[in-house]
Parts: structure tokens; sequence; C-alpha cells
């Protein structure tokens, strides 16, 4: 078994923000200003040596900002007047399995002593999220699934379910491990995360009529609910039905992190270890 730590830079990938032409949900539209740091600890149970399986609680941050993206007059250009922001604090607990390829090549997988062996990671888990958005007009942080902003949960828009904060992802990934003794390794990781919710940042499809939020919000709630749905720059045509994000691409994120882990319980391995003979490395 194993027990350990991790933390390192994490980042949000789905509708706001990104680079230069057509949104995409991979890296290209990372942006690096908006890094948060990811903290986490970890239980590991390696049935043999190939083979591992971990838990894991993750806590971090996630946030996307459209205002971040220097136009140049491409399809850029209607992520940026949009002018969509959001933060979320992030809850997650995965169980993912680890391959160790490599140790079918080592003569002595059970010695572990300064061997550095690579990894692949995927699995699943349940993540907790919460958007907020900056009100424009007190440029207070505003929780966005009450306000309903693209009509989910409304009559009005049958079509469109109201989500919920809790959601399953597929982690998936690689890292390598090094032993800097029997019982302590270090590690770097990247994993990205799969999703299956387009609202991680409170944007997925179209524009509504903005008097429907007085059919279902209080008054002032109302308000607050067309000022968040539509924060496009000034000089814009507005249009009821007019595209907002894009509901074909769910959102997700992804961790690169450095782990350090602690061996329990040596059992038989820590003692013939701590007797073997002299091993001449190359």
């Amino acid at each position: 078994m194993e027990a350990g730590v991790t933390i390192g830079p994490s980042n949000f990938l789905g509708d706001l923000g990104g680079n230069l032409g057509k949104g995409t949900t991979f890296l290209k539209d990372n942006n690096f200003p908006l890094t948060k740091i990811m903290v986490g600890a970890h239980l590991s149970v390696y049935p043999t040596d190939w083979l591992g399986f971990r838990l894991a609680v993750n806590l971090g941050k996630l946030e996307g900002d459209d205002a971040i993206i220097k136009g140049k007059g491409g399809l850029e250009e209607a992520r940026r007047i949009r002018n969509q922001d959001f933060r979320s604090s992030l809850f997650e607990a995965i169980l993912v399995t680890e391959i160790y390829p490599t140790v079918f090549l080592e003569e002595d997988p059970a010695d572990v002593f300064h061997k550095l062996r690579p990894y692949g990671v995927i699995g699943a888990g349940v993540f907790h999220f919460n958007p907020q958005g900056l009100d424009p007009a007190t440029g207070q942080w505003v929780y966005l699934k009450p306000l309903h902003l693209e009509g989910q949960g409304f009559s009005e828009y049958p079509d469109r379910k109201d989500f919920s904060l809790w959601q399953l992802n597929i982690p998936m990934g690689v890292g390598i491990k090094y032993f800097l003794s029997e019982n302590v390794s270090l590690g770097i990781e990247v994993i990205h995360r799969k999703t299956f919710t387009d609202y991680i940042d409170g944007v997925s499809t179209n524009y509504i009529d903005p008097q429907v939020f007085y059919n279902h919000l209080s008054v002032s709630d109302a308000a607050l609910a067309v000022r968040m749905a539509d924060k496009r720059l000034s000089g814009v045509t507005r249009n009821i039905g007019d595209k907002r994000g894009d509901p074909t691409q769910n959102d997700g994120y992804y961790s690169f992190g450095f782990k350090l882990g602690f061996r329990l319980g040596g059992g038989d391995n820590s003692l013939r270890n701590s007797t073997r003979c002299p091993v001449i490395r190359f």
C-alpha cells in the first residue's frame, strides 16, 4: 500500500476564454494566466508490481474569462465580445487504475530502489463545482445556477434541463515515478478529466428572451439574471436565440501533479531488501 500527497497546477478547458481561431476542447485553448493550484491526498493498493488502484481526493479552483482573449479579427472575436467570466471551487474523488508496462522488462520487479517507472492512469470519479460570475453592475461575484441563465428548468425551454452541481468524470493520463528509497517515491503526472456536463462555466447554448426570467424569479433576481446572461460588449446587435456557447462540446479540466508517496508496511520486501547483496547498476 502507498499513501501520499499531490500538488500542482490545474486549468479549465471549456466555452470561456481560449485563443485565436475556432474554440477547441483541448490544450490549444489553454489560458495559462488562469492557472490554479490543485492539492490532494491519495491511498493506493498494489496487488502486483505492474498494477495499482488509487483512491484520491483533490481540491482546487477553476476559472475562465473571455476578456483574456486577444482578438485578431478571426473566429475568436465572437468569444471575446461575449465577455463572460466564471470561477468555481472544485472537489473531486477519483478511483483510478495505474498500469506500469516497463515492469515486465525488469529483472527483479520487487526491487524498486532508485527505479524509474512510467505509468498510465484511467478511472472514474465524481466532482462538485458551483460556478460564479462577476456582476457588471456591482462588481460582486454571484452564483449562476439559481439564475437559470439559459432557461434551464423553465417551462418555456423544456429541452433545457437543470443541471446538477455533482457530476461524473473520467480521469485519464500518464505519469512517471522515481523511488528515492524502498519506501519513498516522487512522481510527476498529467491527468485530463473528461466530463459529462457543459455547465462548469455556466455557458452552454443560446441566449433566451430576458422577459422569461421575470416569469420564474423574483424581480431583483430576474434583473440580476438579465445582467448576467448577456454581458456582450456594447455596440453588438442582440437577438433572442443568438449563440452563447457550444452545447456539442462538454467542459473539461486537467492537472499537472507532483506526487510524494510513502509505502506502508514493508513486510517481506523490506526484510529482503534490508539484507540484499549489492547490485551492480549500469
